[in-house]
């Protein structure tokens, strides 16, 4: 992936996430194809680390 296109992929993904509140179904399988298997892993380890940092404030 490149980087200059990551706010192009990270503002879609949102919109696809956004589009899940109003018909699910469709808006996951958006969501699954729109996100490479490296997005979804840098997704998953900053909401992991999102969590521990927030953990340890508390």
């Amino acid at each position: 992936m490149k980087l200059d296109r990551f706010g192009d992929v990270v503002v879609g993904a949102v919109g696809n996430a956004a589009g899940t509140v109003v018909d699910p179904g469709t808006g996951i399988g958006r969501l699954r194809s729109a996100l490479s298997a490296r997005a979804m892993v840098s997704l998953a380890a900053g909401v992991l680390l999102g969590y521990l940092v927030a953990r340890y404030w508390r």
